[in-house]
């Protein structure tokens, strides 16, 4: 009786404590900026590699600041927003880089977003000695504005042809002049390569600055998709772009040298095929040979090649062939790396079942692999040249851990750098003397410090310890990783964060968010920002928030992640069949109460849940999902599912709108009328199908909004719906 009395008035000063703090509100996350996260923006390394120059936009004005990568002091300022001024006009800073001898600046400003990556602006170049700011061009607005190598010119895009302003001079020089919109396109991505290979500037100067090499896009064979603009017009506009889907024809594409001195352009021997891609090309650290990658339709051979710049011949130094596919747009920044020598190349990996690097030869000979074992490389951060030590991110631990690694060329040396449990986001200065390296955990908001190579803290920038006193004032339960097993005995990473005042005794609803598609994973050792606030809103109110990453996902090998091969859907919607089945053993949760929610690949999975896992869900939230893999673009679907043409019943039997009939719960539905990526024309396939089948559900339409749906009011207003339709069905 003692023992419980005591426990008894524990609890009522727990409970106290906890009654003491405030719940989090939809209007703490998205309208007051009651969580709002400093970070550490625009970081630019100098050449020097001792220093480093940030953005720093306050109330009054705005500074780009240089500081000292080894000791804290005051920053010297680089410029003055206020200061820059053309024909008596102030501008504004987007983003800003400096010449190769940091003499000059180029200026963005009045930036505008076109796709996911690319944008167009007005340019300006800064002369630190003169102070005087120049328009790189009076035209209309460029894209991709970039010094050349030795800094006395620019190249810029405008109108789908190449441009060169000349700085000593002000000569602008024409480099292209066939781009026409939705036809043809030079120095820039179509809308397919953009999105799928994860670039957009698609001209590069060679490091002598004497020629250019770029792609030229030919689109005149790709179908058109439009959709239209409301924009509070009394007739809307159609909006029209060109968009491959899955088995359709894509973009031919040719890569160009152009000679700055002779102006010849010279086009590059890739081969007489036309329907294959080239993700990527770079030059060498010969001024004269360019590298250009090129992939068959179906992904899954990849060649780099090794041009000659003034002949176009090319030779084909390393060929690789896989079973499935190869996933050269999981390479963060450039698929081949060149050491300064120019002796040898690094480049990545699946081929030994995990992502490793390799080291060959000019000539394609493996010198040897640079990483091995169980466990995949995220990222290649660099090389410091004079020690020849490799840096780089991996999940060798588990997938749910980001760690920084230093490794020398031979494969010896290997040294965990980064100590905390967590993820690590590492900037290397020039030379990789020092790192900023950003951290975070599943409870522990982004922090900002800088180290040195080894690994020592140098000092910190910003530990966000302002929010982390303000967290506490809120009701917050943490969140908890661990793994299960399946009934196949197949182990899934997951994480659960408890109802605030959690009692076991009792019975709790489930909501599952994920994401689940190949090439991102939703269950980091990491904090989630906004989404970390909304989930401990519904923990408050009463709700276990749960997330599984399913089969196909990242960082456990090539047998986890590529066993969906063909047949997207079919082994993730079973893999969170079995989380319900998993979460129906638990005491303390209510099995008819389980919820899924996902956005583009997450509401493709989530619409499969309600139809397919009917019997396992009460409600799924579905937001811009795809609803059947024939109407999404052919670099994603196909690298995964083949062409349509070759596997009807891997695009079928698992497309959501073919098992509407199977829909016992509640449905809600949102989706962006100006979404690019994922159409629309998904949503209303979907709801075609559910009146087809006279299943009710909920809808509900953003106009005008892309596949992000944000702007203004709106990411408040979408969660206020979502958040209303948890509590009112779930």
């Amino acid at each position: 009786m003692k023992k419980l009395a005591i426990f008894g008035f524990s609890m009522l000063i727990l409970h106290t404590i906890s009654a003491q703090k405030k719940d989090i509100t939809l209007e703490d996350i998205w309208k007051t900026g009651t969580f709002h996260t400093n970070g550490v923006y625009e970081l630019v390394s100098m050449k020097d590699g001792i220093h480093y120059t940030t953005f720093d936009d306050n109330d009054k004005d705005a500074y780009i600041l240089r500081y000292e990568y080894a000791k804290t002091s005051n920053p010297d300022t680089i410029l003055k927003e206020s200061t820059l001024k053309v024909d008596g006009k102030g501008i504004s800073i987007d983003n800003y880089s400096f010449s190769p001898d940091e003499t000059k600046m180029l200026i963005s400003s009045e930036k505008e977003q076109i796709y996911r990556h690319s944008t167009r602006e007005n340019n300006y170049v800064y002369d630190r000695k003169t102070k005087t700011l120049t328009p790189v061009s009076n035209g209309e607005k460029q894209m991709y504005a970039t010094f050349s190598p030795d800094g006395t010119k620019i190249g810029f895009v405008r109108g789908n042809n190449i441009f060169i302003k000349d700085l000593a001079s002000g000569k602008e020089t024409q480099v292209t002049n066939d781009g026409l919109l939705n036809n043809i396109i030079n120095g820039a991505t179509d809308w397919v390569h953009e999105e799928e290979f994860a670039f957009s500037v698609a001209y590069f100067w060679s490091p002598d600055s004497k020629k250019i090499a770029y792609y030229k896009f030919d689109e005149s064979k790709v179908k058109e998709f439009s959709f239209n603009e409301f924009n509070d017009q009394l007739y809307p506009s159609e909006y029209k772009f060109k968009y491959p889907k899955a088995g359709e024809a894509n973009s031919i594409v040719t890569i160009h040298t152009y000679d700055l001195a002779t102006t010849a352009d010279k086009l590059m021997d890739i081969g007489k095929e036309t329907d294959q891609y080239i993700p990527r090309i770079k030059w060498t650290m010969d001024a004269n040979t360019l590298s250009i990658v090129r992939m068959n339709r179906h992904q899954n051979k990849l060649e780099l090649m090794l041009a000659n710049a003034s002949t176009g011949a090319t030779s084909i130094v390393y060929t690789e062939i896989n079973d499935t596919y190869i996933d050269i747009h999981e390479s963060e920044g450039d698929y081949v790396f060149f050491t300064a020598d120019n002796k040898n190349f690094i480049i990545q990996s699946e081929k030994d079942g995990f992502n490793h690097l390799y080291l060959f030869d000019m000539s394609g000979k493996l010198v040897n692999q640079i990483t091995k074992g169980n466990w995949d490389v995220v990222e290649f951060k660099g090389i410091d040249e004079k020690t020849k030590t490799v840096f780089y991110i991996a999940s060798e631990t588990t997938a749910t851990e980001k760690d920084i690694y230093s490794i020398k060329l031979d494969g010896s040396g290997k040294k965990k750098v980064s100590v905390e449990k967590g993820t690590h986001s590492p900037e290397f200065s020039e030379g990789m003397k020092f790192y900023v390296d950003t951290y975070s955990n599943a409870n522990t908001p982004n922090t900002f410090a800088i180290y040195n190579s080894t690994g020592k803290q140098v000092r910190m920038m910003e530990n966000n310890a302002a929010l982390a006193e303000t967290l506490k004032k809120f009701n917050t339960s943490p969140k908890e990783l661990f793994m299960f097993k399946t009934s196949e005995g197949i182990e899934l990473n997951a994480w659960m964060i408890k109802p605030t005042n959690f009692d076991p005794a009792k019975k709790y609803p489930v909501f599952l968010t994920f994401y689940g598609g190949p090439g991102s994973n939703k269950v980091n050792n990491s904090f989630d920002g906004r989404d970390y606030y909304w989930h401990q809103l519904l923990a408050e109110k009463g709700y276990i928030v749960m997330c599984v990453d399913n089969r196909g996902t990242m960082y456990r090998g090539v047998e986890f992640k590529k066993c969906t091969y063909k047949q997207l859907g079919k082994l993730e919607v079973e893999d969170q069949i079995e989380t319900a089945k998993y979460l129906a053993t638990l005491p303390y949760v209510d099995k008819s109460r389980i919820g899924t929610f996902g956005w583009s690949f997450g509401g493709y999975l989530s619409s499969l849940c309600i139809t397919k896992g009917a019997d396992y869900f009460k409600t799924a939230i579905a937001v811009a999902p795809v609803t059947n893999w024939r109407y999404y673009d052919n670099i994603y679907t196909e690298r995964f599912m083949s062409l349509p043409q070759e596997n009807a019943s891997g695009y079928d039997d698992n497309s959501p709108i073919n098992h509407v009939k199977e829909l016992k719960g509640k449905y809600l539905l949102i989706h962006g009328s100006g979404d690019d990526n994922v159409h629309f024309q998904n949503s209303m396939e979907m709801i075609s199908a559910l009146v087809a089948a006279n299943k009710q559900f909920d809808l509900f339409i953003y106009p005008d909004k892309n596949h992000s749906i944000y702007g203004g009011n709106t990411r408040f207003h979408l969660y206020t719906k979502m958040t209303d339709f948890i509590l009112n069905n779930l």
